[in-house]
C-alpha cells in the first residue's frame, strides 16, 4: 500500500516537471518571437559600442540590412538628380519645339515658361521679364535669303525696305543717306525688275523674292499703302531665319546709325506718330459726360499710334504671331489700313471672344527717331532743339515727301540753315 502511494507521488511530480518544462519552452518561443534582440540588447542606433567578434557574428544580418538601406538611399539620390536633369532637358526641348512649330491651318498657342519658379524679392526690387527668347533659326525656310543675310547682316540684324519703281527717287535719297552714315547692314527687297537693276547699278544690296502671283501684282503696281501692307508677309521669313529687322519705309533720311540707339528689350520697338511727350508716351485723357452728374468724369488712357513704316522687330514667337495676324487681317479685310491694324493687334487686350497678342513693346525717343510733324511744327522753330541731331527723320506726315527729304539732307548733312524754312507746318 505504502509502495503504491510512493509510486503515485513520483508520477505526479514527474508530470508537473514535464508541464513546467513545456510551459517554459512555449514562453521562450513567444519571447524569442517578440524580442528577437533580447530584453537587454543595446539601442541599434548606437554607433559607439565596441565591435567584438561575437557581436559581428550575431549582428551581421542587421549590418547587411543597414548597408542595403544606405545603398538604396544613395541610388535614390542619384536617380532624383538624373530625373531633375531630364526634366530640365524636357523643358528646354519643349521650348524649342514650341519655337519651331508652325500652325497647321490655325494659330498655335505658344507659351514660353521660365525654366525654374522664382521667389519674389523685397518690395520695389521686382522686375518682370519682357524680353522673349529668339526662335531657332530655320534656314530651310529660304536658303537663298539665308545665304544673302549671312553676308550682309551685322550681329544678326539688318535694315530692310520694300520698294518698287513708283518710289525710285525717294529710294535713292534713302540709300545715299545710309551710305553717308556708313551703315553696312541694309537690304532692299525689290518688288519689280527695274528696282533690282537700279540697286545693282548703285551697288546697293538687293533681294527679289521668288515669284508669287498675289505679292507680285501688288508689288509692281500698288501704291504706298498697298506696298506697305506687303511687308508683314515678307518679313516673316527674315524672323524665321533668326534675324532682327529694322523695317524702314523709303521716305526716311538716315543721319546716324540706328542700331547704336536700340534697347532690344522688347518684341517691337517702334517710332511714334506722337508729336510731344504726352502723345508719344501716353497720358490720362479725362472724358466729360455732364449728364452723369457726380460720375461725369471718366479717365481714359491715350497714346498716339506707332508708325508701321519704321520699327525694329525681334525674331520671337510673339513677333511672328503679330506679322501673321496683321497679314491675315489685311488679306481678309482689304479696305484696312496696315498701320491701324498693326496698332490694334499690339494694343487691344484679351476680352470675351478675342485673344490678345502678348507681345512686349517700346516707344522710341521722338527726338532721335523723328517724324516730320515734330520736325516742321516744333524742332525747326526751337533754337535748342535745332541743335539736336536725330538718328532718322521720317517724312510720314507730308505728301510732298521727296522735296522735304532733300531739304532734310541740306539742313542736317550740308549745314544749310534755312533749308527747312520754305515749307509750311502741314500740307497745302
Amino acid at each position: 500500500m505504502a509502495g503504491r502511494r510512493e509510486k503515485y507521488g513520483q508520477s505526479i511530480r514527474g508530470s508537473r516537471i514535464a508541464g513546467a518544462i513545456a510551459i517554459g519552452v512555449l514562453l521562450g518561443c513567444v519571447f524569442a518571437f517578440l524580442y528577437p534582440n533580447g530584453f537587454f540588447s543595446p539601442d541599434p542606433r548606437s554607433k559607439s559600442r565596441p565591435v567584438s567578434k561575437s557581436n559581428l557574428q550575431v549582428d551581421s544580418p542587421n549590418c547587411e540590412s543597414t548597408e542595403r538601406v544606405n545603398m538604396m538611399k544613395s541610388e535614390n539620390r542619384k536617380l532624383s538628380e538624373k530625373n531633375a536633369e531630364l526634366q530640365k532637358q524636357v523643358r528646354e526641348l519643349n521650348q524649342k519645339l514650341q519655337a519651331a512649330q508652325q500652325g497647321n491651318g490655325r494659330t498655335q498657342e505658344q507659351l514660353v515658361v521660365s525654366s525654374q519658379p522664382q521667389k519674389a524679392g523685397p518690395f520695389g526690387t521686382v522686375k518682370s521679364l519682357r524680353t522673349n527668347p529668339p526662335v531657332m533659326p530655320d534656314e530651310s525656310v529660304n536658303p537663298r535669303l539665308a545665304k544673302l543675310l549671312a553676308e550682309i547682316a551685322v550681329g544678326k540684324e539688318v535694315i530692310v525696305a520694300l520698294a518698287n519703281s513708283n518710289v525710285k527717287s525717294m529710294l535713292e535719297v534713302w540709300f545715299n543717306s545710309i551710305k553717308k552714315v556708313g551703315i553696312p547692314n541694309y537690304l532692299v527687297v525689290a518688288l519689280d525688275d527695274a528696282i533690282v537693276e537700279f540697286c545693282k547699278e548703285n551697288d546697293v544690296p538687293v533681294y527679289k523674292r521668288d515669284p508669287d502671283e498675289n505679292v507680285d501684282f501688288i508689288g509692281k503696281s500698288g501704291g504706298n499703302h498697298a506696298v506697305s501692307g506687303l511687308k508683314f508677309r515678307i518679313l516673316r521669313e527674315f524672323l524665321q531665319l533668326g534675324y532682327g529687322v529694322l523695317l524702314s519705309d523709303v521716305d526716311i533720311v538716315y543721319l546716324q546709325n540706328p542700331f547704336d540707339h536700340l534697347y532690344r528689350d522688347s518684341d517691337v520697338e517702334s517710332m511714334s506718330d506722337g508729336h510731344n511727350n504726352m502723345t508719344a508716351y501716353g497720358y490720362n485723357d479725362v472724358f466729360d459726360e455732364p449728364s452723369m452728374g457726380w460720375a461725369r468724369y471718366a479717365h481714359t488712357m491715350r497714346i498716339w499710334v506707332y508708325n508701321s513704316g519704321f520699327f525694329y522687330i525681334r525674331p520671337t514667337i510673339p513677333s511672328i504671331e503679330l506679322l501673321d495676324r496683321v497679314a491675315d487681317r489685311l488679306t481678309t479685310q482689304p479696305n484696312s489700313w496696315d498701320q491701324a491694324v498693326f496698332n490694334e493687334e499690339l494694343a487691344f487686350p484679351s476680352h470675351p471672344g478675342y485673344i490678345g497678342l502678348y507681345a512686349s513693346r517700346r516707344t522710341m525717343d521722338i527726338y532721335l527717331f523723328m517724324n516730320s510733324k515734330v520736325l516742321f511744327k516744333t524742332v525747326r522753330k526751337d533754337a535748342n532743339l535745332k541743335k539736336l541731331k536725330p538718328v532718322i527723320v521720317h517724312l510720314n506726315y507730308h505728301p510732298d515727301k521727296f522735296p522735304r527729304m532733300k531739304a532734310v539732307v541740306e539742313y542736317y548733312v550740308n549745314g544749310k540753315q534755312d533749308a527747312l524754312d520754305a515749307f509750311p507746318d502741314g500740307s497745302v
